[in-house]
């Protein structure tokens, strides 16, 4: 039994850490109060815990990265670089500023020449950075169910096993998945959060996911 390290109390980490726990992997919720996941812990059953972020990521073989973007580098500090030394790290991050959409439209503290999964990559430089998850809403995350079949969840990064690795887990949760090369194709992919969201907020459509078609 692999064991995962959540890292976020918001609605995405328990959505991850409950598909997760469905599949039979062990789940450690990492959080600055554990206090405050008590409910989920007592009703998560045998192989659910929580801990701190450091201690969640000391802990596990994979980690994921679910919480706010504005907070991912100081969450990677509190684990501590060491710790992530060599781990997979699942980044389900989205660079959102601090500021209202304009007309549906997210705004991004970040450039396209620089995304937030290259700056935590720089900031923990050995740990193996995949993207995923952050081009959709949680709601579809585990086992969407659409016309068409799977949908196609894009994912980069710097190595290659451990992109194979994550390919394999969003099978098991119902997606078919679709390589963008390196850390650099973050800079494609996490503007897809902008996409994905101006048809939830200008119309109130929530249940869609994107698809590539052809190779």
């Amino acid at each position: 039994m692999k064991t995962v390290a959540v890292l976020g109390s918001g609605q995405v980490g328990q959505v991850l850490a409950d598909g997760f726990l469905l599949h039979g992997y062990a789940v450690i919720r990492g959080t600055r109060e554990p206090a405050k996941l008590d409910a989920w812990r007592a009703t998560a059953g045998a192989n659910a815990s929580v801990d701190t972020f450091g201690g969640a990521a000391r802990a596990a073989e994979i980690v994921v990265l679910a919480v706010k973007g504005s907070a991912a580098g100081e969450v990677l500090d509190l684990c501590g670089a060491d710790t992530l030394d060599g781990k997979i790290v699942i980044d389900a991050t989205n660079p959102i500023a601090d500021a209202p959409p304009e007309n549906g439209v997210l705004r991004f503290f970040t450039t396209l020449d620089d995304s937030l999964m290259e700056r935590l990559q720089r900031q923990v430089p050995k740990a193996r950075f995949v993207k995923a998850f952050n081009q959709v809403g949680n709601a579809m995350m585990i086992h969407p169910k659409l016309e068409g079949g799977p949908p196609t969840m894009f994912i980069c990064g710097d190595d290659a096993d451990a992109k194979h690795l994550v390919s394999g887990i969003l099978k098991e949760f119902g997606w078919e998945s679709a390589d963008m090369a390196g850390v650099e194709g973050a800079r494609a992919i996490e503007p897809l959060c902008i996409l994905w969201l101006i048809p939830a907020f200008t119309r109130n459509q929530w249940g869609h996911a994107f698809k590539l078609l052809g190779g």
